[in-house]
This record gives structure tokens, sequence and C-alpha cells, in this order.
């Protein structure tokens, strides 16, 4: 059974900072595309940064210049530092990670639970 566990949400004032990290565990054979997504209330969630195994990247236009994704493909682990928050970045953020788990013939995607960042002074 895989796991996306994410930790680092909360409460940070206009102009601060949150890292978020995801670790993914279980029977895994390799992943491909990890990601952040967001959902605020009574919105889609929407793609906020993915990173591949190679290490190429692409983020949501409103946050270029603010986020940065990253991975540890060794501890299956990826990582969204988020720097000059603001109040519209307050949502639900969510772990994504497209894998293969050993035994399968298939790729598939993965969710976390759900961390809240909330930006508000």
């Amino acid at each position: 059974q895989v796991q996306l566990v994410e930790s680092g949400g909360g409460l940070v004032q206009p102009g601060g900072s949150l890292r978020l990290s995801c670790a993914a565990s279980g029977s895994i054979f390799s992943i491909n595309t990890m990601g952040w997504y967001r959902q605020a209330p009574g919105k889609q969630r929407d793609l906020v940064a993915t990173i591949t195994s190679g290490g190429s990247t692409s983020y949501n236009d409103s946050v270029k210049g603010r986020f940065t994704i990253s991975r540890d493909n060794a501890k299956n682990t990826v990582y969204l530092q988020m720097n000059s928050l603001k109040p519209e970045d307050t949502a639900v953020y969510y772990c994504y990670a497209y894998l293969k788990e050993y035994g399968s013939r298939y790729w598939r995607g993965y969710w976390g639970q759900g961390t809240q960042v909330t930006v508000s002074s």
C-alpha cells in the first residue's frame, strides 16, 4: 500500500514563508512525476508545481518566482518552498505522485491527505 504524507502547513502572515514536504512510502518501484496541487474553499483543485524524476519543473503562473519545487529521489520526497506568500495562496495543498508499484504493470497517480496553508495577518 502506497502512502503520501504531507507536512509543513500552517498559519503565516502575508510576505512570510513556509516549506511543505511530502514523503511517499510503500512498495514503490519507481516514481515519475511528483507535484503539488491546491484547493481553496468553493474552488476547483489547481496545479501549483510539478517536477519529473529528472528534475524538470513547471509552475502555475500565479506562483512563478515565489515558489520552488524540489525532490529527493533517494527519499521519495518532494518539497515546496513557498516565499512571499499572499492571502490568495490560502488553500489545502495536496501532494501528488505518479508511480509504479513492485509487481504492477501499470503506472498510476496517488494523492496525499492534504495540508492546510493559511496566509493571514
